[in-house]
């Protein structure tokens, strides 16, 4: 079991630090990448984990409202087939309200023990620490500046729930809103103040302990996943005129640091085939694959009257985490013409 608290004030920074477990995933570009993992079990895939007020702390009615609002916030932004939460009166998991068991200066808490069970706790309107006053926003009709957003603060917490270590920002904090599991909150107004949804960064790391949710999902922007394309025809070699199937396969590297997603086939992309004349150096693509059936299929049928050398090319996207790659090369080689034969240009 791991606990972790929320601390608003960074000279606590070492503590939390102390209690997370850095995992080497996908190398990043910059100096910051996807959130650290926690130490410990993840929950099953597509786990749905049921949580209960927590008898004699039971949250007032603004506060539950704002844990069930960030209990749909993981459902909508998850991204991946992490663990997602629900709301029953006899659920194995509780949450609570009050003083509970966080750190002299936690807004709020957590426990874990996959695959079955975890606790949150979040402290009560107006407890006083030596930075202030614990305001939240939900239990004021006109939330004030300093506030804390139960539903950012709850989402949060699910997120460590999940398996997510703080996000480790830029120097200057210009990448805070790629994750909301932060070492330090903000509050109202401050840029983050509010997150409704998982960030590029947490879902990242939730996509390495859980998996996308399926071959053709995307790949958070917070990663750098390397793909490998494969070249395959029916018949390397063929009479004048056959028509031959060209099929491409796509897929994630194969890589403990990718987690879930190691050897992942990657469907519905964009895979583009090329060809040139034996002995000469210049490509021409002349054809977009259809995906097809193996998932991570990619296949074009060509006529060919000449011998032909292929290649398959996987640009790298601007809106995921995947690294092109461009296939090792095929020959085909065409028997002569036997028949009514074309001119040269005419071939």
């Amino acid at each position: 079991m791991i606990t972790m608290s929320r601390h608003p004030r960074r000279l606590l920074l070492g503590l939390t630090l102390g209690l997370m477990v850095a995992t080497p995933l996908a190398s990043q570009a910059g100096a910051h990448g996807q959130d650290p993992a926690l130490g410990g079990e993840p929950f099953d895939i597509n786990e749905v984990l049921v949580y209960r007020w927590r008898a004699g702390s039971e949250p007032p009615l603004a506060i539950k409202t704002a844990i069930h609002e960030a209990a749909r916030d993981v459902r909508a932004s998850l991204a991946s087939r992490a663990a997602t939460f629900t709301y029953a009166s006899d659920g194995d998991s509780v949450i609570g309200y009050g003083t509970g068991t966080c750190g002299v200066n936690g807004i709020a808490c957590f426990t874990r023990s996959a695959p079955d069970s975890f606790t949150m706790w979040l402290r009560e309107q107006g407890r006083v620490y030596d930075w202030g006053t614990l305001k939240w926003c939900q239990t004021y009709a006109e939330p004030p500046d300093g506030c804390y957003d139960a539903e950012t603060i709850a989402l949060d917490e699910f997120g460590h729930v999940e398996g997510l270590g703080h996000h480790v920002n830029y120097a200057d904090d210009r990448d805070y809103t790629d994750a909301v599991v932060q070492t330090l909150s903000r509050t109202k107004p401050k840029v983050g103040w509010n997150m409704h949804e998982f960030g590029v960064c947490d879902t990242a790391t939730l996509q390495v302990l859980y998996d996308t949710p399926g071959a053709s999902s995307p790949y958070s922007t917070c990663l750098e996943l390397v793909t490998v394309l494969a070249l395959s025809v029916n018949d390397a070699s063929v009479p004048y005129g056959t028509t031959v199937s060209v099929t491409a396969g796509l897929r994630i590297k194969t890589e403990a640091d990718y987690g879930e997603m190691s050897n992942n086939p990657v469907s519905k992309r964009t895979v583009r085939l090329q060809r040139r004349p034996p002995g000469t150096t210049t490509w021409v693509t002349f054809a977009t694959m259809t995906p097809t059936t193996p998932t991570g299929s990619y296949v074009t049928s060509v006529k060919l009257q000449s011998s032909t050398e292929f290649r398959a090319v996987f640009s790298t996207p601007t809106t995921e985490g995947l690294r092109g790659d461009v296939s090792p090369t095929i020959k085909v080689t065409v028997g002569p013409c036997t028949g009514s034969c074309p001119t040269s240009s005419e071939q």
